[in-house]
């Protein structure tokens, strides 16, 4: 078994879409009253690189012209509102953790990390986990590698005693580039 086991946030340990999705439709509603709500499956086919180009790709699709940097802000604060109200844990993952006791466990997520603390903290589950690091807290966001080498070195772990698990390409990436 692996001596760390480093973890992406969203869609592996929790699920956070709907609270995403909510975020996402008030923030159009209140730079733009009167934007229709996007469909959360739409929404989601939006997330996984991060907020900025969540906003973005939502923007586009709801044919606003206001930009990137003036919503993200705006986002981001509906977010920090709705951390909590729908995100739990997928089926299992508890029990999944309960049985990796022995592995040093760590999460690493392009979330921004306060927010990331602020979920598994409400979840109770916080003192699992080594370390809980996002976007602010890492040089920089998967897949870049820079984050999980400085886990790595931060932890005291060796790569090749180290699993990533993540559900998508970023997680992917990150791990076949590092080198610490």
């Amino acid at each position: 078994m692996a001596r760390l086991i480093v973890f992406d946030l969203d869609g592996t340990l929790v699920d956070s879409s709907r609270d995403i999705a909510a975020a996402v439709d008030a923030a159009l509603a209140l730079v733009a009253p009167g934007t229709p709500p996007i469909p959360v499956e739409t929404i989601l086919s939006f997330v996984g690189e991060g907020a900025r180009l969540l906003v973005e790709r939502c923007l586009a699709h709801a044919g606003l012209a206001a930009g990137a940097d003036e919503v993200l802000p705006v986002y981001l604060d509906c977010y920090r509102e709705r951390l909590l109200d729908s995100t739990r844990f997928y089926p299992g993952v508890e029990e999944a953790l309960d049985a990796l006791r022995g592995a040093t466990l760590a999460v690493l997520t392009n979330k921004p990390g306060d927010m990331s603390r602020t979920i598994l903290d409400g979840l109770g589950a916080t003192g699992r986990f080594a370390r809980v690091w996002g976007a602010g807290d890492v040089p920089a966001r998967k897949p870049d590698p820079a984050g999980l080498v400085a886990l790595l070195a931060e932890l005291g772990r060796d790569a090749a005693d180290a699993w990533m698990v993540g559900d998508s390409a970023t997680a992917v990436e990150a791990v076949s580039t590092a080198k610490p």
